[in-house]
């Protein structure tokens, strides 16, 4: 059975506190910048270096500041140290991958991990680190909540830190704008809203983490509503995004909010919208709400008997205010929401990949976004098989030479369409494809013709049955003529194979000349074969010669198809020294921090005189952590080191003339692309599969 929640311990009543905490801060008449970032994750002095390249004058952080001093790891739990391990900044990748190797315990993380290397707050707290200019941050997911209780307190007090939380605002007077701060901090998650754990009063949090409470929306109201000026613009700053929590828009809507910022979603790239912009309607902003809605009502109509037991005077006027923001939902039949299209959003990738600046001059507020974004320098070396065409695409390219062009005197034949859209078709060789379109199917001789509706075009037959009839008769047919034609090649001589031009005329199912055995009857008499294809009008041999493919290096021939799905796009084709597991090869990676999501092994299908050597694809879920993993090539494993290439498909390195003799003409191995067509550098260089010499 679960524990009690301690959501019935009385809380302190937010009377202790001050009801509002204001500040106006004039940062400059005329014209200011405003750098907004998030998740800086306790490398507090990057704030300094990041105001000085966006020429700041402030700075507003979305949560996840780094709020911890060296008693803060006796309080953080194994996952959350974990996890602030995994993403701390402060420690070097090799250090890291160590830290959470498989093997390595949490007691031994514990043991070795100290506060330097999670946080510089202590550095901010003693004043060896100095913030440049003022921060304005609310807390995040993962913080010490005593920290921030003994800022509320008046205990800690940093110059130029200011924490926004549900009782504390401040108003920026810059470039004409009187920007108003209301902030939330913590995660929002539904079932702990009535749970304080280690905090006091409104605010709630415990081993490491904390989470938005029902009376901290409740009393950010109760501010918001006491220092409302209509001359001013109102500034939201959440950890939780109101793009994905309908909770958090509705306290957009109750705040009358002008503008948004959050994080907590850690994308390379930072977003910016409006509701009018992401929905589809008006109802669909609403879905959203009344989305939130329901979650807070589940919580809430299993812990309301309890909290109406516990709660005082003055939180029960808070409760009220944050239980008049989940019924906040727009109604679909009233007047226009006017924030469905005048309130603006902006969620934050982590500040080690971008940031907004907000420029502030003569009372417009003008934003500038910057997001480090995905590598996909990996696609300049993709293939042909591994791009999948538009069916009946007319602009797909043919492939490159790869043979010899026709002789003189010979009949050009005209390529297939590369990936046709019906893989399963088997056309004759010989067969050319005028266009894209197929040609119209024609009757058989025993096949009445069908009959008109009147308006010039066939009707289809209404009978099902002889429909039915007339396909098995198809069918039957096609197999008779298949038949046939395995026994006419069987029974060609070898002259005709050599040459069939010189020895037979042109049938009138193909516009070049093929063997025709004495057997096959001639056009005039024959029944017309019946393949389901349309098959098209022979041209004479004038017209012949005018659909000749012009002259290029193409030879018309085949584009390589493949039957396999294409390949993992951060995928890395290894070479190991012994014989391996599975385990082995991700312990060699890094293990589960190294980002493999699959391993899979090769049949080995060396010759016999050769010494075993396991071949492995290595599958990575981003190119980030695929560029760590092809940092491992030529390192040690046991006896002997390790070869890590990007994977690349056959048809590629026989492009690149990968290919030697013997065993059936099959490749070298796999190419292996150069480190800087992957973005990277390196000074070893990398062999591209070269053929080698006999």
């Amino acid at each position: 059975s679960r524990p009690a929640s301690s959501s019935t311990r009385p809380a302190v009543s937010p009377n202790s506190r001050p009801q509002v905490n204001t500040h106006t801060k004039v940062l400059d008449t005329t014209h200011g910048r405003i750098l907004c970032i998030a998740d800086i994750r306790g490398r507090l002095s990057g704030l300094n270096d990041l105001a000085r390249e966006a020429n700041a004058k402030a700075i507003i952080h979305t949560g996840d500041f780094g709020f911890f001093e060296s008693n803060s790891l006796d309080r953080i739990n194994d996952r959350t140290l974990r996890h602030l391990t995994m993403y701390s900044p402060l420690i070097p990748s090799t250090q890291r991958t160590h830290f959470l190797a498989p093997d390595n315990t949490s007691q031994a993380i514990r043991a070795t991990v100290d506060i330097s290397l999670l946080s510089e707050f202590p550095l901010l707290l003693s004043g060896q680190l100095k913030l440049s200019v003022p921060v304005y941050t609310v807390w995040g997911a993962c913080e010490d909540v005593v920290i921030l209780e003994k800022f509320r307190a008046g205990i800690y007090n940093i110059e130029n830190l200011h924490v926004l939380d549900e009782a504390t605002t401040h108003c920026l007077d810059v470039g004409g704008v009187k920007l108003r701060l209301l902030g939330l901090g913590g995660a929002l998650v539904p079932h702990k809203m009535f749970d304080n754990g280690d905090g006091s009063a409104t605010i709630a949090g415990g081993q490491g983490t904390m989470w938005t409470t029902a009376l901290q929306i409740g009393e950010l109201v109760d501010t918001a509503q006491r220092v409302f000026d209509p001359t001013e613009t109102r500034l939201l700053v959440t950890h939780a995004s109101p793009g994905r929590e309908g909770i958090m828009a509705q306290l957009a809507l109750v705040l009358k909010a002008d503008l948004s910022i959050s994080a907590g979603l850690h994308f390379r790239y930072a977003s910016s919208y409006n509701e009018f912009s992401v929905q589809s309607d008006l109802e669909g902003f609403r879905h959203k709400l009344i989305a939130g809605k329901e979650a807070f009502d589940k919580v809430w109509d299993s812990v309301k008997q309890q909290v109406d037991t516990v709660i005082d005077e003055h939180q029960r006027v808070l409760l009220d205010k944050a239980l008049s923001v989940i019924e906040r939902v727009p109604n679909a039949q009233g007047p226009e929401e006017p924030s469905w299209k005048n309130c603006w959003n902006w969620n934050l990738c982590d500040a080690a990949f971008g940031s907004l600046v907000l420029d502030v001059k003569d009372g417009r507020i003008s934003a500038e976004l910057k997001s480090q974004g995905f590598n996909y320098a990996y696609r300049r070396t993709a293939t042909p098989s591994n791009i999948v065409p538009t069916p009946n695409s007319t602009t797909s390219s043919l492939p490159n030479a790869t043979s010899n062009p026709p002789t003189k005197g010979s009949t050009p034949i005209q390529a297939e369409k590369p990936l046709s859209p019906h893989p399963k078709e088997v056309r004759s060789p010989l067969v050319p494809v005028a266009s894209g379109k197929e040609t119209p199917k024609e009757s058989s001789p025993s096949t009445p013709p069908p009959k008109s509706n009147g308006s010039g075009t066939p009707a289809p037959p209404s009978d099902k049955a002889e429909k039915e009839k007339q396909k098995r008769k198809d069918k039957k047919e096609r197999k008779d003529r298949e038949r046939t034609e395995a026994k006419e090649k069987e029974a060609s001589t070898s002259e005709e194979k050599a040459d069939p031009a010189l020895n037979a005329p042109a049938p009138a199912f193909a516009s070049a000349p093929t063997s025709t055995p004495a057997s096959v009857p001639t056009p005039a008499s024959a029944p017309e074969l019946k393949s389901g294809k349309a098959t098209p009008e022979v041209p004479s041999a004038d017209v012949r010669e005018g659909m000749k493919s012009p002259t290029t290096d193409s030879t018309g021939a085949r584009t390589p198809t493949s039957k396999r799905s294409p390949r993992h796009p951060w995928t890395l084709f290894v070479k190991l020294p012994q014989q391996s597991t599975e385990a082995d090869v991700r312990t060699f990676f890094g293990g589960e921090t190294a980002g493999v999501t699959k391993v899979t092994f090769l049949a080995n299908k060396g010759f016999p005189h050769q010494r075993a050597r396991p071949f492995v694809y290595v599958e990575f879920g981003d190119d980030e952590t695929m560029k760590a993993g092809l940092d491992k090539n030529e390192e040690k494993m046991g006896e002997g080191t390790v070869s890590v290439q990007i994977a690349t498909d056959r048809e590629e390195r026989a492009d690149r003339g990968g290919v030697r003799g013997g065993h059936r003409g099959r490749g070298r191995g796999f190419a292996a692309r150069g480190f800087a067509a992957a973005g990277l550098t390196r000074n070893t260089p990398h062999t591209n599969g070269e053929a080698r010499e006999s």
